[in-house]
Parts: C-alpha cells; sequence; structure tokens
C-alpha cells in the first residue's frame, strides 16, 4: 500500500533539498506536486485540500528549526501531518468491559468481512490472551456461515452454528447466551453484507446492534475500492455507532486513498490492516509507522514485531549458536530460512518497513516472482539427499543433475544455488565474528541479499 504515493512523495522532497531555504516559491511548487500525488492516490479531495493548507502554513510558519535543511524540515511537516490525518496515536478496541465482550461487525459483501472475523479472534488470542467464540448472522448466504466455521476451526477459535432459516436478531442472542454460559471473553458476530448500502440492511444491522449493545461496532472496508470505502464507511456510520475501521485487502491497494481519507470522514479509527489472505496477515493499524513507510523512512518498529511473532526462535537461536561455533552454513540452514522468510511475507513484505528501501524491489521482482523463485530453491534443497544438505560440496555432476531432475528445474538452476549458497555461507560467517551483525547489515544496505534475486 502506498507505493505509488510513497514514490511521488520521495521526488518531491528530493526537489526541495536542494533549496537553500524554504519560501513561497518553491513551497508553493512543492505542494502543488504533493496535491497531485493526493489525489492520484485516490485521496478524497475536502482532504487534499486541508492537507496542502495545513503543511504550506507550517513550512512558511516561524515553527522551523533552523537546523534543519529545507528538505528535511518538508520530510518533518508532511510526516507530522500525515500522522494528524489518520488519527494521532494507534487506537484500540474496548476490552475493558464485562465479559463477554461483543464486537460487531459490519460492511459490505466481498470486503472480506467474514475472513476478517477468524483474523482478529486470532489475533487477540495471541496477543490478548482471550477466549473466542465466533458467529454467524448471514442468512443470506448459507456459505458464509460454513466458511466461517471452517475459519473458526483452522484457527482454533469456538464457534456458535446457526443456519439460514434463523432470524439474525434470534441467532446473536442465542449465541450471546451461549458465550455468557461457556465464559468466552469475547463474541465476534459476522452480519450480513450485501453488494449495496439499503434499507432493510440498515434496519437489521441496527436490530442486532440493539439485541448485542457491543462494546465495539468495527466497519470492514475493502481499501481497493477507495473512495467508494470511504462513502460506505460514511453510511454506516450514519446509522450505527462504529467504534473503528478495518481496512482489507491493503496488499492489493497501490494508493492508499482509503486509509488517508476513513478517519476524516467519518471521525472513527482505523484500528487494524489486512494485509492479505492468510490468517497470519493482519497487523494493528499505527498511523506514525504508516506516515513513516509513506516518506521512505521505513517501519523498524514493525519489522521488529513481525520478526518476534513470524520466526522460530528455537530455530534462530540453534542457528545462532551453530555459527558462534565456527561450524557451517548448510543447506538445511538455508532451507530454514528460506521458510521464514515466506512465513514473512519474503523479500516484498520486508521492504518497505526498511529505511532508504521505500518498498522498492528490483524490476522484474513482483510477488509472483520471487514466491515462485522461493519454492524453486525450496525444492532443489528437498532434492538432496541428508548428507547432500550438510556438506553441499559433495554434489558434483552426476548428483546436480539428479537434483535438478527431481526439483524440475535445468542444471544451472543447480549450480545457481549453490553459487548463491557459497554466498550466503560467507555472509553467515561473519555473524560468529566481533561485530559480525553490523557488518552483515552494512553489506546488504540498499541491497537485495544474494541468493533471493529473480532469475
Amino acid at each position: 500500500m502506498f507505493e505509488n504515493l510513497s514514490e511521488r512523495l520521495t521526488q518531491v522532497v528530493r526537489s526541495i533539498r536542494g533549496q537553500a531555504r524554504i519560501s513561497e516559491e518553491n513551497i508553493g511548487d512543492a505542494m502543488r506536486e504533493v496535491r497531485q500525488a493526493l489525489l492520484e492516490a485516490d485521496v478524497a479531495l475536502p482532504v487534499v485540500k486541508e492537507f496542502i493548507e495545513h503543511v504550506k502554513q507550517r513550512a512558511l510558519g516561524q515553527e522551523i528549526n533552523a537546523s534543519l535543511t529545507p528538505g528535511q524540515a518538508v520530510i518533518k511537516i508532511v510526516h507530522d501531518e500525515l500522522v494528524q490525518l489518520m488519527g494521532k496515536s494507534s487506537a484500540t478496541l474496548n476490552l475493558s468491559v464485562r465479559p463477554p465482550i461483543v464486537i460487531l461487525m459490519a460492511g459490505l459483501q466481498g470486503a472480506g468481512k467474514t475472513t476478517t472475523v477468524a483474523k482478529l479472534g486470532r489475533w487477540l488470542q495471541a496477543h490478548g490472551k482471550k477466549s473466542i467464540m465466533t458467529v454467524s448472522c448471514d442468512v443470506y448466504r448459507p456459505a458464509a456461515i460454513e466458511q466461517l466455521r471452517v475459519l473458526s476451526a483452522e484457527n482454533d477459535l469456538q464457534f456458535f452454528p446457526s443456519d439460514a432459516g434463523q432470524k439474525p436478531v434470534d441467532i446473536a442472542r442465542q449465541a450471546l447466551l451461549q458465550a455468557e454460559k461457556k465464559l468466552v471473553d469475547v463474541l465476534i458476530v459476522d452480519s450480513a453484507g450485501r453488494l449495496h448500502i439499503d434499507e432493510q440492511m440498515m434496519d437489521e444491522i441496527k436490530q442486532i446492534h440493539a439485541a448485542l449493545n457491543p462494546a465495539n461496532t468495527l466497519f470492514v472496508a475493502d481499501s481497493m475500492l477507495g473512495q467508494d470505502a470511504v462513502k460506505s464507511a460514511t453510511a454506516f456510520n450514519t446509522a450505527l455507532p462504529l467504534t473503528g475501521v478495518i481496512l482489507t485487502k491493503t496488499d492489493g491497494d497501490a494508493r492508499g486513498g482509503a486509509a488517508l481519507s476513513i478517519r476524516h470522514a467519518t471521525g472513527k479509527p482505523i484500528l487494524f490492516l489486512g494485509t492479505g489472505e492468510r490468517a497470519t496477515e493482519f497487523s494493528e493499524f499505527h498511523p506514525e509507522r504508516i506516515a513513516s513507510r509513506i516518506l521512505g523512512m521505513g517501519d523498524v518498529l514493525s519489522l521488529i514485531e513481525e520478526i518476534q511473532q513470524k520466526t522460530d526462535k528455537d530455530k534462530a537461536e540453534k542457528l545462532a549458536i551453530k555459527l558462534k561455533k565456527g561450524k557451517r552454513f548448510d543447506m538445511e540452514d538455508l532451507r530454514d530460512q528460506l521458510q521464514q522468510m515466506k512465513n514473512m511475507g519474503g523479500i516484498a513484505g520486508l521492504m518497505d518497513k526498511l529505511p532508504g528501501m521505500g518498498g522498492k524491489l528490483p524490476a522484474g521482482f513482483s510477488d509472483e516472482v520471487q514466491t515462485k523463485q522461493l519454492k524453486r530453491l525450496e525444492a532443489m534443497i528437498n532434492s538432496m539427499t541428508p548428507q547432500e544438505r550438510r556438506f553441499p560440496d559433495l554434489i558434483n555432476n552426476s548428483r546436480k543433475k539428479r537434483i535438478a531432475n527431481g526439483s524440475g528445474n535445468e542444471i544451472q538452476d543447480v549450480n545457481r544455488l549453490l553459487k548463491q549458497h557459497k554466498q550466503m555461507q560467507k555472509m553467515m560467517k561473519s555473524l560468529g565474528k566481533k561485530g559480525g551483525m553490523q557488518n552483515l547489515m552494512r553489506g546488504l544496505s540498499g541491497k537485495i541479499p544474494p541468493g533471493f534475486r529473480p532469475q
């Protein structure tokens, strides 16, 4: 998300960086570029006007630190205003009420509401240590009930069954009674969606809301719809006392207009982002971190949290001990690293969190290319014998041919893997030395690690 906007804003800052001072003329030129960039990102026009005016007033005012260069000053002001636009500080769910805490999910059909119920339940289990029950009140789409049942089972969430012959309000009441009986901490209620907003839909969800009196009423919005998502959120906010918004499909949204407009339009905070199809691809929304990523400043805090959550700590510790003892980084170690990289979304999932990288990948390095390449590398390693994985130097021409045939690749692909492993081995060897990690990161600065470039 925000790739296009980030690139344009970086260009604007670069253009003003060479100026000796900030003047009305150069800030005016810069703001015209920023305005165009925001409009192309599908940010609502009233939001763009207000944003530009605030930045211009601050840039031409007396608050700029004399020690900052024009480029640094503009970056700081734009960053602060982006944070202000998206909500100053991170908002959270209301979990301080007496259990069962009810979370009612609202939204249009196709926004990813049912999937988001399971993602949110999994997140609350992992981060809040809460017991979760889910229920579907979507009697118009029986497949939605079955979908939530399957997703709940996959993520170890309790599921309250319902069927198309019941009334949505009755389902909600019965689920709440069951949650109370089972001493469940949180009940997440999936309501019916429609292809468009209609009176029947609003009446129904109002009745469910009145019956449950939820502590949290969340609107689930498809970020790829841009301003249409903002309009839908505004309509729901008029009908219901929304407490927050969840943006889905942000991995497919290169513009980010919904994220930058929805808080301004509804007054309600964005709480979470759906960043992919998997249940683990779900994260809290931090305005200050998002603003840093938009401006190419990275998001180290989120990167650290992601590494802590998605890496195998036992394997990482064993590898560290192994390297410190002077043992070699073998093919099994490389396979573990590839698998953990896939869990974290690969290189593409990390780029926008690395300072100075701005989410940019080399030409031709798409998510699809990256996923395919990681699978090819893993398939070749799996086609090796345990001895070959531990001692890659044993792999001669006849073994290379067997590995290539077994993994559906060519001999030159195996040669490339072996060469890339040698490069990784040299890099990993430096970890056992004093200052090894710093040296390694310095060598990787602004580069894709060897072994993970598209072929």
